[in-house]
């Protein structure tokens, strides 16, 4: 039996058992750790350099492409060094830090999502309004309010959820730093302030999912009344995609985190946290970024203006090049 002070690091659970599944799931992580990298990063580079993207839907779109590379960075990179390296350590302080991230980027993801429904409802619903009640200035409030709340919610939580006793042992059942792992480790009935912490949390998000949902549902009766068929299917194509993978991300994360113990087993948590801390994240920039053919225009001209500015530098060096050795 031990406490909290004099954990010094905490075990991971690992991915596999044998090296050559540890080594696939590491070629599987960095996949998709890549992939989105590349893509929330063309997202970032377009939205910031091309002026005409700088309209209230693209800020948003940029924002929400930071939190999916937060989120990305603050678990996957551990895990593949555990798979490669063959070791499932992590330290006491780099744990808090895990979990810190982990709930700052996850919230403000979750605010961002409400935000952009909102947009959409407006840009759709009253689109003779959208000046007034999504200008640059509310715009601005809306996301510092997003990342604010994100920043005081994981701060709440990881202060409260290390602050608790530990007297069972060191060992997650899980790959990253996660609030209900730490708390399987309590040995104090304080472990039930932080559960009262995750229900209001819980209820917080339950009123922000139904606002989502009649945002949603607003802009499907306003769609239906489109007289033009292909116009209806562009909209359901977009909006329905959008729904499905705040759904799988909301219901997941909720289950995950409020499911009771007896239904908690290693394959099943990691199989949700995979679903709503890595698969949103790889998902987010072909939903909601570049089925947009704006921003795919943005991102093809920065990738093809980029290339002709490195090849202009390499034909002027061999020019150079040329003439010295003349």
């Amino acid at each position: 039996m031990s406490n909290s002070s004099s954990i010094r690091h905490f075990l991971l659970l690992a991915l596999a058992d044998t090296r050559q599944l540890q080594l696939l799931h590491f070629c599987l992580f960095l996949g998709i750790s890549l992939a989105a990298l590349l893509a929330n990063g063309l997202i970032i580079s377009a939205v910031a350099c091309g002026h005409h993207l700088h309209t209230p839907m693209f800020f948003f779109l940029l924002n929400l492409a930071l939190t999916d590379l937060g989120s990305i960075c603050t678990t996957v990179p551990k895990a593949m060094h555990n798979s490669l390296w063959h070791t499932n350590n992590i330290s006491y302080s780099a744990c808090a830090a895990q979990l810190f991230f982990f709930m700052f980027f996850m919230s403000a993801e979750f605010s961002l999502l409400t935000i952009m429904s909102y947009d959409r409802y407006v840009s759709i619903c009253k689109p003779l309004h959208y000046g007034t009640l999504l200008g640059s200035r509310a715009c601005a409030h809306m996301a510092a309010a997003a990342w604010a709340s994100a920043f005081l919610h994981a701060l709440l939580h990881t202060a409260n959820t290390f602050s608790l006793p530990l007297c069972h042992g060191n060992a997650l059942g899980q790959f990253f730093c996660e609030i209900p792992q730490i708390l399987k480790l309590s040995c104090s009935h304080s472990y039930l302030r932080e559960l009262g912490l995750l229900a209001v949390s819980a209820y917080l998000t339950s009123v922000c999912f139904v606002f989502i949902i009649f945002s949603y549902v607003q802009i499907f009766r306003a769609v239906l009344r489109i007289l033009s068929e292909q116009g209806r299917h562009k909209a359901f194509s977009t909006c329905l995609p959008h729904l499905a993978v705040v759904s799988l991300f909301i219901t997941t994360a909720t289950f995950a985190y409020l499911k009771p113990p007896s239904m908690s087993s290693p394959s099943l948590d990691l199989a949700l946290s995979v679903l709503y801390s890595v698969v949103p994240a790889a998902l987010n920039p072909l939903i909601y970024s570049l089925r947009n053919q704006e921003l795919k225009a943005a991102v093809w001209t920065l990738m093809t203006g980029q290339f002709r500015k490195h090849l202009s530098g390499f034909q002027n060096l061999h020019i150079s090049c040329t003439y010295s050795h003349l």
